[in-house]
């Protein structure tokens, strides 16, 4: 088999000396004991964040899963600034399972989980504490060893002192001293680090991932083998919800290095020694199917056209989703101004095909796992719940994944739960694959929507009142029942980001038309904001070119009792020198949020011959505290080059329940020739942090759309632009 490339924590401690600090439930941290061996045996008991070895090593453990976003460095990062570590020495290991809870997400109800941009905001404080805890455990060590006052004690960058006699050494001697178990609860505000002295958090240090992947050795579950392994591939329905009627196999258990066809009640899946035989196998299947789905009658056409009689049916039963002031009053006799925006369904196209590595054991009650997954803890209940056994049957290994943007949430687990079936069923391990085209044609996509803007204006053309009204199915009915309501219907995945919070509309209502969904739902990068902040920012600039005012200065007045929002607004403006563009070319601007963070883009377009390009982009951000600017920038890039590719190119249709497109060669993300100069500044305003995963890709569509009104007149109100014009 195929070991993860870097150390066991077990092998790690092995023949060493070492601290290792456990969590307490009471919030504090422990040390554990002394020896190895007994560190080994506790370890596997107790969960822990450091581990300081004599070696003067630190390994800190993280919770959330890594997909290229930079969690791994990140969340080591607050920790070791607390802890005041030497950079040089730390290594970070993600965690597999958390049967204790202790390493879960704060901000995602305590279990692993990464989406969403919630890993560094639900973590900060939280590792923080532990770090200074570590800390404080380290000085109180030192202090009896030297039989000085711990008040007399200092650290720095991985090295403790005592100036009065002189004395120092490094985290790593402390390691190999005499101590017992020591506790320590929560540290006072005060005892944590100013930020005037932070030394790490801040900084661009290197990414702990890019050694690994850059050499090849980071192994994603792709890449597992086990003994006995076999693989498998998938015949799927053609259309959502059928099942095989008629099957004829005799031609595939006849190609070369074929075992097993097993028949199951969504698919047919081929066994077989090689991909490439799983693959010719399942070539030459012969099988019929049920023609009974409702979804044969599925066609992403005309469901366009039903959610925009949806939005434009005000007799519809709506969803408020937010409310202030009276808008019935506030358009009673009121000039008022309509606007519509559509959004189109989107896959999410990560790189790494999707795929599980299981093996079933013997007695079919329990199971080892290699999966790339957005969820730890998720991925082992389902994976329980498939077996109908105990988590604690379950042995994960959370593999690198080779991206996500919601592909691998909670909700999507279809690999996974195939590969526990045709493992169990085989008596073999199993490697199960979706191909490319698999994952296109059965993909979980971002819902279709249209947007109907109604803005009451007073006489300078300023609304006095706007409803945002989104027609569109609900991703939480389908893809996460255990938490959709059907009394109240609140759909945050659809709806987050159209209460316009930081605008001063005095009155405003934001609601939700739900219709049927006729496709398989999931959320996608950016989620309920980037489709709401399209619409949204969209409609401004019309009412502001309706009203004679330059687009920044009428958002400047709406924003006025948001200082955080006037303050990106106007560094944008300014990073761009916005509305100088040179000839030929024209800017267009948006401000956007995701939670709290917030963010205005500014895009500058031409037309070369009939294409729209992009030559440039501007973004500022206040995110709160940045833990990691380069990793952040990065973020901010790929989220810019999502927006942008909404725009130009990326597309799923169905017709008759089946998506039209296949692979890449017709469901085109944008290439490296369409991407865009980006620029990147970040304007703090001290707030404790936020996610950077998720707010490029609102901001980038409303900006290019306006900058091309700015161009040519004509608004863009479609996503994607169709063949790359509005």
């Amino acid at each position: 088999m195929t070991e993860p490339s870097h150390p066991t924590r077990r092998g790690f401690l092995k023949g060493a000396s070492a601290l290792t600090f456990a969590f307490l439930a009471t919030g504090g941290v422990s040390l554990l004991p002394t020896t190895a061996e007994a560190q080994s045996t506790a370890d596997a008991k107790i969960n822990a964040w450091v581990t300081i070895t004599s070696d003067n090593r630190t390994t800190i453990m993280f919770g959330p899963a890594e997909m290229g976003q930079g969690v791994n460095t990140a969340l080591p990062m607050i920790i070791a600034e607390e802890l005041d570590a030497d950079w040089s020495t730390v290594s970070s290991e993600q965690v597999s399972s958390d049967p204790a809870g202790v390493y879960g997400n704060p901000n995602a109800g305590g279990i692993l989980f990464a989406a969403g941009s919630s890993s560094v905001e639900g973590y900060f404080s939280h590792l923080r504490q532990a770090g200074a805890q570590a800390r404080h455990i380290l000085i109180q060590i030192a202090a009896a060893h030297w039989g000085v006052p711990a008040g007399e004690i200092t650290t720095r960058r991985g090295t403790i002192s005592h100036a009065a006699s002189g004395s120092s050494m490094l985290y790593g001697d402390v390691a190999a001293l005499p101590r017992s178990a020591w506790p320590s609860g929560e540290m006072p505000e005060a005892e944590l680090k100013p930020r005037a002295e932070w030394t790490i958090i801040g900084t661009d240090v290197e990414r702990l991932d890019i050694p690994d992947k850059t050499t090849g050795k980071t192994v994603y579950s792709i890449d597992v083998e086990v003994p006995g392994m076999v693989y498998a591939v998938e015949l799927l329905p053609p259309v959502e919800g059928e099942t095989p009627t008629l099957i004829s196999d005799a031609a595939t258990r006849a190609v070369d290095g074929v075992v097993d066809v097993i028949v199951m009640d969504h698919a047919v899946a081929v066994l077989a020694q090689s991909f490439t035989s799983a693959v010719a196998g399942r070539d030459a299947l012969d099988v019929s199917w049920t023609e009974t789905s409702p979804f044969r009658n599925a066609n992403s056409a005309d469901e366009l056209i039903a959610l925009a009689g949806a939005a434009d049916d005000m007799s519809a039963d709506a969803v408020v989703w937010a409310s202030r002031g009276n808008i019935p009053d506030s358009f009673n006799g009121a000039d008022v101004v309509t606007g519509r925006y559509t959004t189109e369904h989107v896959y999410h196209a990560q790189m790494e095909p999707l795929n599980a590595v299981v093996s079933v054991d013997a007695d079919g009650m329990g199971a080892e796992i290699w999966l790339g997954t957005q969820s730890q803890t998720a991925s082992i209940m389902v994976a329980a719940a498939v077996l109908r056994t105990t988590p604690d049957r379950i042995r994960f290994h959370a593999m690198q994944m080779g991206g996500a943007f919601g592909r691998r949430t909670v909700f999507a687990r279809e690999q996974m739960r195939d590969a526990l079936l045709l493992s169990r069923a085989s008596g073999r391990p199993v490697k199960l694959v979706w191909t490319r085209e698999d994952d296109v044609k059965n993909g979980w996509l971002r819902p279709a929507t249209v947007h109907r803007l109604d803005a009451a204006v007073d006489a300078e053309g300023y609304p006095t009142a706007l409803r945002h009204r989104v027609a569109s199915p609900s991703i939480f009915q389908f893809a996460m029942p255990d938490r959709w309501n059907p009394e109240t219907r609140r759909d945050p995945l659809v709806m987050e980001g159209s209460e316009s919070s930081d605008y001063a509309f005095p009155a405003f209502q934001a609601e939700h038309v739900l219709v049927p969904r006729q496709s398989r739902l999931s959320a996608w990068r950016g989620i309920g904001w980037a489709p709401n902040c399209f619409a949204r920012e969209c409609f401004l600039d019309e009412l502001a070119g309706r009203a004679g005012v330059d687009p920044v200065s009428y958002r400047r007045r709406l924003l006025a009792g948001s200082p955080r929002a006037l303050a990106v607004l106007d560094a944008a403006v300014e990073m761009a020198d916005f509305g100088n563009a040179p000839e030929g070319r024209a800017h267009g601007l948006a401000f956007a949020g995701y939670k709290k963070t917030l963010a205005t883009g500014v895009a500058e377009v031409s037309y070369e011959g009939e294409q729209l390009r992009v030559h440039r982009f501007w973004a500022a951000i206040d995110p709160g505290v940045v833990i990691h600017p380069q990793a952040y920038r990065a973020q901010v890039e790929g989220g810019v080059m999502f927006g942008l590719s909404s725009v130009l190119r990326e597309r799923s249709t169905f017709t008759a329940g089946q998506i039209d497109q296949n692979n890449f060669y017709d469901y085109e993300p944008i290439r490296m020739s369409d991407i865009p100069e980006i620029e990147v500044r970040f304007v703090e305003s001290g707030e404790a942090p936020s996610g950077g995963g998720e707010i490029g890709v609102p901001m980038t569509a409303p900006a290019i759309a306006n900058a091309l009104r700015a161009l040519t007149g004509i608004a863009g109100t479609h996503l994607p632009f169709p063949g790359g014009r509005a």
